[in-house]
C-alpha cells in the first residue's frame, strides 16, 4: 500500500481515471466515430488510404490461411470501405490459388475512393449480392458493412446473412460481423455467427458487449499502419480490461508490511443466508486484505466462527453498534449486501459505512433495499470512495434501463457520483467522469450461485489495501475471470478464492514482482 494512497482516504478525481494513460492505449476501445477519426488522422499524417486498405485485406488473408486450406470461398462486399477491404481479400486469395466468388451489394459504379480503386484491381467476375452467392462455397468472408452500420439489415444483405446461418457456413468477418453495432454490440436485424473476426488498429465496444460479442467468434486485432499517436488527440474513454490498466498500482505486499498496513476489511454478514458473506470473506482475504472482521447478527455468530478460521467475528445487532465498530480507524473498507437481507438494518448499516467515510462496496441486498428511494442512496454515496456492484435486475431497481449496457453504466456512475460495476459476461465498470472498462475474460462457467459474492470480496480486499474503487473493480473483475478460466469446467463459487493465488503468482512473475 502506497503511503501516498492510504486505504480508506477519499482520493482526488484524477485517481479515479489514473489507469487511462498513454501506456494503456493498446487496450483502448474506439467508437465508430473515433475509429473513423483515427483513419482520417492517419491519412492526414501521410499514410495513404490505399495502404491502409491493402494492409487490412492482407491481415484478413493471413488469418484465413492460418486456419483453412484452400477451398471455395464467397467474398461478400458492401458499398463502402469494408467492401473495399473485401476486394483486397478476394484478389489476394485468388492469387494464392483459392477459388473465389465475389458478390457486391449495389452497382460497381457507385464505389468511391479506395474501394473503387481496389474494385478496379479485381479482374474476376462481380456478381450481384444474393443468397445464391453462397452456392457451392464452403467459407464466407463478410465484408458488407463493418462497424459503421446504423440501420437494420434488409433486402439482399439480410437475405445473404440469413442464408449463411441457415446453411451453417463458416464465416469470417472483416472488422465486425455485419449487423453488429460497433458501439453497443446490438444486433441490427440480423448478423452472422462468425468463427473469426479480424479488426484493425483497435477493437470497438461492440466486439466485447453482448449480444454482438457472441457473433464475433475469435477476434484478431491487426495493426495496419495507423500510428498509435493518433490516440493522443482522440483521448479514448473506453478500454478492454487487463493488467495493463491497473497493475502498476496493484498492492503487492512489501517487506515492511504487517496485517494492519494491508488493510482491515469488514464484511456485514446476514443472519440467515450466511454463505454469501462467507464466500465474500474468503475472497477478500485471498485478494490480500491483512485482517478481516465479519460483523453479523448475534444469532449467527457461531455459524461464522465455525466456518471462517483466522477471521474475527463481531456480533452487531444495530446500525448504531456497527457505527461504533467503525470508530476503529484501522477498519478501512466495508462490504454490505451479500446475504444481508432487504431490511431496515441493512439500509442503515450501508449508510453508516458511507457516513464514516470508509471505502464501501454495496452489493445485492444493500442495493435492493434502496429501490423505494434511490435518491437517499445517491446522496449518501456521492463523492465517497464507493463501488456499487449490481447485476441487471438490481441495476433496474435504481437506474434507468434504456440504452446499451455501456451507456447505462456510465449514466449510473454519473448519477450517483460513484463507481459502478454492472455485472455479466460483459461486465462494465464505469467511473463518474465517463471512463469505462469492459471485462471480457469471464468464462460461462462463472454463471453459478455465489460467484458474485466472491467478486465483491475480491474488490473489498483490494480496497482495504488502498486501491481506488474504480481500480479495485477493474482488477477484481479480471482476476475473477482469470481464476475461473484457469480452474476450468466444473468450478463453483467456493473454488474461486482458492483459484486466485495461482493467477496472482503468474502475473507477479510476468511483471517481475515477488
Amino acid at each position: 500500500m502506497s503511503a501516498a494512497n492510504p486505504a480508506g482516504t477519499i482520493l482526488p478525481r484524477d485517481a479515479m481515471v489514473s489507469p487511462m494513460t498513454n501506456d494503456a492505449y493498446r487496450n483502448a476501445l474506439l467508437t465508430v466515430a473515433e475509429m473513423a477519426r483515427a483513419d482520417r488522422d492517419a491519412i492526414a499524417a501521410g499514410v495513404a488510404g490505399e495502404t491502409l486498405m491493402e494492409a487490412a485485406g492482407t491481415a484478413v488473408v493471413s488469418e484465413l490461411r492460418k486456419r483453412w486450406s484452400p477451398r471455395p470461398v464467397a467474398v461478400l462486399c458492401g458499398p463502402g470501405n469494408n467492401g473495399g477491404d473485401g476486394f483486397v481479400v478476394a484478389r489476394l486469395l485468388r492469387r494464392a490459388g483459392w477459388e473465389v466468388r465475389l458478390s457486391l451489394l449495389g452497382p460497381r459504379e457507385a464505389l468511391k475512393g479506395d474501394a473503387a480503386l481496389n474494385a478496379g484491381r479485381w479482374d474476376g467476375k462481380i456478381a450481384p449480392l444474393a443468397a445464391s452467392s453462397l452456392d457451392g462455397c464452403e467459407l464466407v468472408v463478410d465484408a458488407l458493412f463493418g462497424a459503421g452500420l446504423q440501420r437494420p439489415l434488409d433486402g439482399a444483405a439480410r437475405q445473404a446473412i440469413e442464408a449463411i446461418e441457415a446453411r451453417r457456413l463458416a464465416c469470417v468477418a472483416v472488422d465486425i460481423p455485419s449487423g453488429v453495432h460497433g458501439d453497443s454490440g446490438a444486433i441490427l436485424g440480423a448478423a452472422p455467427r462468425c468463427e473469426l473476426t479480424v479488426t484493425f488498429f483497435r477493437m470497438k465496444p461492440g466486439h466485447l458487449l453482448l449480444p454482438g460479442r457472441a457473433r464475433c467468434g475469435e477476434i484478431v486485432l491487426a495493426e495496419i499502419g495507423i500510428p498509435s499517436r493518433v490516440l493522443d488527440d482522440i483521448a479514448p474513454r473506453t478500454f478492454a480490461n487487463g493488467p495493463e490498466l491497473w497493475l502498476d498500482r496493484f498492492p503487492w505486499p512489501r517487506l515492511d508490511d504487517h496485517k494492519y498496513s494491508r488493510g482491515h476489511a469488514v464484511v456485514v454478514g446476514g443472519a440467515e443466508m450466511t454463505g454469501a458473506a462467507r464466500l465474500a470473506s474468503r475472497g477478500a482475504m485471498r485478494a490480500g486484505a491483512g485482517i478481516l472482521t465479519v460483523a453479523c447478527a448475534p444469532s449467527a455468530q457461531q455459524i461464522y466462527a465455525a466456518a471462517l478460521e483466522g477471521m474475527l467475528i463481531r456480533p452487531v445487532a444495530t446500525a448504531e453498534e456497527f457505527a461504533k465498530l467503525l470508530e476503529d480507524k484501522r477498519k478501512n473498507a466495508v462490504l454490505v449486501g451479500p446475504g444481508a437481507g432487504v431490511n431496515r438494518t441493512t439500509r442503515e448499516i450501508a449508510l453508516a459505512s458511507l457516513a464514516a467515510g470508509r471505502a464501501t462496496v454495496l452489493d445485492a441486498d444493500a442495493i435492493t433495499v434502496f429501490a423505494d428511494n434511490p435518491d437517499a442512496l445517491f446522496a449518501a454515496v456521492s463523492g465517497k470512495p464507493c463501488l456499487l456492484t449490481p447485476h441487471e435486475g438490481e441495476f433496474a431497481r435504481l437506474f434507468a434501463t434504456a440504452g446499451d449496457k455501456l451507456s447505462r453504466a456510465r449514466s449510473a456512475a454519473a448519477r450517483c457520483n460513484a463507481a459502478i460495476l454492472l455485472k455479466g459476461a460483459d461486465t462494465v465498470i464505469a467511473a463518474p467522469d465517463g471512463h469505462a472498462v469492459i471485462n471480457h475474460n469471464a468464462p460461462p462457467a462463472l454463471a453459478t450461485a455465489g460467484s458474485g459474492d466472491v467478486l465483491s470480496g475480491f474488490v473489498l480486499g483490494l480496497l482495504a489495501q488502498g486501491m481506488t474503487p474504480f481500480d479495485a473493480a477493474c482488477a477484481a473483475s479480471w482476476l475473477h475471470g482469470e481464476a475461473a478460466k484457469n480452474f476450468g469446467p466444473g468450478i463453483v463459487a467456493g473454488d474461486l478464492p482458492e483459484a486466485l493465488p495461482p493467477v496472482l503468482r503468474t502475473i507477479a512473475v510476468q511483471y517481475q514482482r515477488s
